[in-house]
């Protein structure tokens, strides 16, 4: 009697199913990076355009508007 076996590599689509689920955890992380970079430019672009005494008011000096906006990550 003869045995006919045959073997299915369930491995192979887990793999592919990993990877693509890590590119769209990658894709989504580089997104949100983004959007929160974003919202810090413009918090910058408007410092910027404040003038020297509404700074003053804020305890700004003009060349410390991104030491401020990026104050918790970058800490100088």
């Amino acid at each position: 009697m003869a045995h006919v076996s045959e073997r299915i590599d369930a491995g192979f689509g887990h793999k592919i199913a990993a990877s693509v689920q890590s590119f769209f955890v990658s894709l989504f992380t580089a997104l949100a990076v983004n959007r929160d970079h974003e919202a810090r430019f413009r918090q910058v672009q408007k410092l910027q355009a404040m003038s020297d005494a509404d700074l003053a008011a804020r305890g700004l000096t003009r060349d410390e508007i991104v030491r401020h906006v990026f104050r918790d990550l970058y800490y100088v």
